[in-house]
């Protein structure tokens, strides 16, 4: 009985070591990974299991948007033109063969301009098999592959491939695949993998600013990504100060502590949340009093707080409207208005709403804030009316008590007459008098167009209450809108421009429902939770991704703006 016993006992401490051991290979998560680079690591992109997502982006609505046999069909003929096609197809295929996890690079430093990088994954199979794939890779990150030498480290044997400053370091380590641009950095990550680094407190885990952004991660992800801003700050400060640019535009940088953002999906959606480290700007909170100028057809809801002593800096971005923005602001300085002057003539919120009525071609775009001061606010406003062009005449008449200031743009391309409504109430502004004065109308009753819309309501519930932002985009409505402004359009550039059917064939272009079908609202909420402001969004795409779209246009049109200077 006895010996019976001792079998039971011996055989059960061996299922839970090879329960304990396969589960410590399957975890995947930031501990691996951070265990492996330094306290003070720059910047780092971490993908745990690249199969299981990809087997979970097939779950996604955008992805069974793609899925749509009309949809394919349209994209046949401009994805054959897209080159090195069938070179992606193959990369994604070897990719599932590699079946990687913990997949990492990372910024471990940046000297003398030169960032030191290394990444890493766990790969499954032979170390023979892997090989085969990632020789190929390895061949096309550096220009010439026939400097090549090996270096014998601790039992470990690192390939060196390519010639300084362009060389690739490259190591296995059991399951662990590890490259760098730095020897003496594979080295150190190759220590810790082996634990002969012993310390705890100079692996980037014990990193405060890090410690404190992956407390506002999720628990699982496809996707996370750490920036410490304070290297790339002073990197640009020192540019800048070489060119003899402003430094001014970095304030607000040097404030950060850290950035941190995950993606994951959710029930076919894509969910971010995005956390930067740094002090509370204000202790307003956000009230969403301009909701109630929603309606049934808004498609875009932002309500924002804003801080007036950092607009002055908004031209020290090298964007292209800094220039135009500064002007603004000198002619209402020079007009006696000053920071002090909006504050007490606003609330600090900020309300934006989009419309687009199905019988309308264009929509219509309102921003609007509070009014807390009349007789400033009409100070601070006819300021403004004259600072934002002073070279055209501002009509200015009173209709119910409401002061209007109206300006006619002549030969504009669309016709559109810019308005300043000003209540005791609020502040209106838009591109064209008829929103503006609509709007104002819907000001003075209550309403129930889009706080009581199922869609919003539904939406909104998705995300964490907003302190300091919020944002709501109706993605099926504002499709539906654009399909039917630019379907016609598109049609005739065809009849007149037949070489357009060389890359697209606009009559296959899908009907607007087997798009909407698989869209859905877009929401996201910031609030600032103790150390750093929190935000979190969820849509069909992710809210990252329609910033990078909106955004890199800007970006490159700043570049080029820097360098005609």
């Amino acid at each position: 009985m006895k010996r019976l016993l001792f079998l039971v006992a011996g055989a059960a401490v061996a299922a839970g070591a090879v329960y304990y051991g396969i589960h410590r290979v399957e975890q995947a998560g930031p501990t691996a990974v951070t265990a492996l680079l330094p306290r003070g690591t720059v910047a780092l992109v971490h993908l745990p299991d690249l199969n299981r997502s990809r087997d979970d982006w097939h779950q996604t609505d955008i992805y069974k948007l793609y899925q749509e046999p009309a949809i394919h069909e349209f994209l046949n003929k401009p994805f054959a033109k897209v080159p090195q096609r069938d070179t992606t197809a193959k990369t994604l295929s070897e990719l599932e063969q590699l079946a990687p996890k913990d997949a990492f690079i990372a910024i471990t430093s940046i000297q003398n301009n030169n960032p030191h990088l290394v990444g890493g994954f766990r790969f499954r199979g032979s170390e023979a098999e892997t090989e085969k794939i990632v020789g190929k890779w390895r061949a096309q990150l550096v220009r010439d592959a026939s400097a090549h030498e090996n270096v014998d480290y601790e039992q470990h044997k690192i390939d060196i491939v390519g010639a300084a400053p362009n060389q690739i370091a490259t190591v296995y380590d059991g399951q662990w695949f590890f490259i760098s641009n730095d020897l003496d950095e594979l080295k150190a990550v190759l220590d810790r993998a082996d634990q002969r680094t012993k310390d705890g407190q100079t692996i980037l885990s014990a990193d405060e600013a890090f410690r404190a952004a992956m407390v506002h991660m999720p628990g699982s992800y496809v996707l996370l990504f750490y920036v410490q801003p304070h290297a790339f700050s002073e990197k640009l400060d020192a540019v800048r100060n070489a060119i003899g640019a402003s430094t001014g535009g970095t304030a607000a940088l040097n404030q950060i502590r850290s950035v941190c953002g995950a993606t994951r999906f959710d029930n076919g959606k894509m969910r971010d949340v995005l956390f930067i480290g740094m002090p509370q700007a204000g202790q307003q909170k956000l009230t969403r009093f301009s909701l109630d100028l929603g309606t049934p057809e808004t498609f875009l809801y932002l309500a924002t707080l804003i801080n007036p002593d950092r607009l002055s800096e908004i031209n020290q971005g090298g964007l292209p409207t800094g220039t135009w923005l500064q002007k603004v602001f000198d002619a209402a300085a020079r007009a006696g208005v000053t920071v002090d002057d909006w504050k007490a003539a606003f609330d600090l919120e900020l309300g934006s709403i989009a419309d687009w009525p199905q019988d309308s071609r264009w929509p219509s775009i309102i921003a609007t804030m509070r009014v807390k001061d009349s007789a400033r606010a009409n100070k601070l406003v006819a300021a403004l009316t004259h600072a934002i062009d002073e070279d055209t005449a501002w009509t200015k008449t009173e209709k119910e008590g409401v002061v209007y200031f109206y300006m006619q743009r002549s030969g504009a391309l669309f016709a559109i007459t810019p308005t300043i409504a000003l209540s005791n109430q609020m502040m209106i502004v838009g591109l064209d008098s008829g929103s503006v004065e609509t709007a104002i109308k819907r000001s003075a009753k209550s309403s129930s167009g889009l706080a009581s819309s199922p869609s919003y309501k539904t939406a909104g519930r998705t995300v964490p209450a907003p302190t300091e932002a919020f944002l709501y985009i109706d993605t099926a409505l504002l499709y539906s809108r654009l399909d039917a402004a630019l379907r016609p359009m598109l049609l005739m550039s065809a009849a007149f421009m037949p070489a357009i059917s060389d890359y697209v064939d606009v009559g296959k272009l899908p009907a607007p429902e087997i798009v909407t079908k698989h869209l859905s609202q877009i929401v996201s909420s910031q609030r600032y939770e103790g150390d750093g402001y929190v935000t979190e969004s969820v849509g069909p795409v992710s809210l990252s991704e329609v910033a990078i779209a909106l955004g890199l246009p800007a970006v490159f049109s700043g570049i080029g703006h820097e360098r005609s200077h």
